[in-house]
């Protein structure tokens, strides 16, 4: 193990960091969105709206994130319509390429978890915010959502987690975020093992600090859980403290 490259690996690696964050950070805010639009489609009963939001699930779900990558960064400029268009302005970049193939990615993805949650709010409570006279969007803003993203965040955690590990597939379109440094280094060093471990370092620490985010919103959204885990304990300490007591 080279020590000393691993020391000067530290510092550069860490330059990518903010690309790393900025790309993860952007495509989720941008796919949770597109998600619950995505999602409301899906439960549309139209039918035409619904297999188009179906067909979309089905794609970004069952191609590779490294394919799509290609197919917007390289196949989009084979078209000349796209360049002379308004948008190859954004598609000639490979920042937004990045950003475009993986906030669709995770809006597919992320969709069909808020879908899910939707799919377990309680019908009774739905129908009582009729009986309310809450209309569509006041019945969504107060009663169904709210429910939804309690269930759907412990599998939104995952999504993001595969989001920010998901974003060293930029490296492959020329970007320099954490990985794209580390692999540039590599072609200079010839030494990947303590570069990647370097770079698997930094992963790592992120995706620790996701799931304890994650883990902390959970616990204060749902008060029912804490006074569970409340309760769980307190009986826990009394029959400690029986137990200790026929000891003595």
């Amino acid at each position: 193990m080279d020590l000393d490259l691993m020391a000067e690996a530290f510092p550069k690696i860490l330059d990518g960091l903010p690309v790393t964050m900025a790309l993860a950070a952007t495509s989720l805010f941008a796919g949770f969105f597109l998600a619950i639009g995505i999602a409301l489609l899906r439960l549309s009963s139209f039918k035409p709206i619904s297999a188009f939001a179906y067909g979309f699930v089905y794609v970004f779900r069952g191609t590779p994130l490294l394919v799509q990558i290609f197919l917007i960064y390289y196949g989009t400029g084979q078209f000349e319509v796209v360049r002379e268009s308004f948008v190859w302005p954004v598609l000639r970049e490979a920042w937004w390429c990045a950003i475009l193939a993986l906030t669709l990615n995770t809006g597919a993805y992320t969709s069909e978890i808020i879908r899910g949650g939707i799919l377990s709010v309680p019908f009774g409570q739905i129908e009582a915010a009729k009986a309310c006279g809450m209309n569509a969007l006041m019945r969504f803003r107060r009663i169904i959502f709210p429910q939804a993203i309690r269930q759907a965040l412990p599998a939104y955690g995952n999504e993001i987690i595969l989001m920010i590990k998901s974003t060293s597939l930029a490296s492959t379109i020329t970007l320099l975020e954490m990985t794209g440094i580390a692999r540039k280094m590599i072609s200079q060093t010839y030494k990947p093992l303590e570069i990647f471990l370097i770079a698997a370092v930094f992963y790592l620490t992120l995706v620790f600090v996701v799931t304890r985010l994650v883990a902390f919103i959970e616990y204060r959204l749902n008060p029912d859980r804490r006074d569970a885990v409340r309760s769980v304990k307190g009986k826990d300490m009394t029959t400690v403290a029986a137990v200790g007591s026929d000891v003595r």
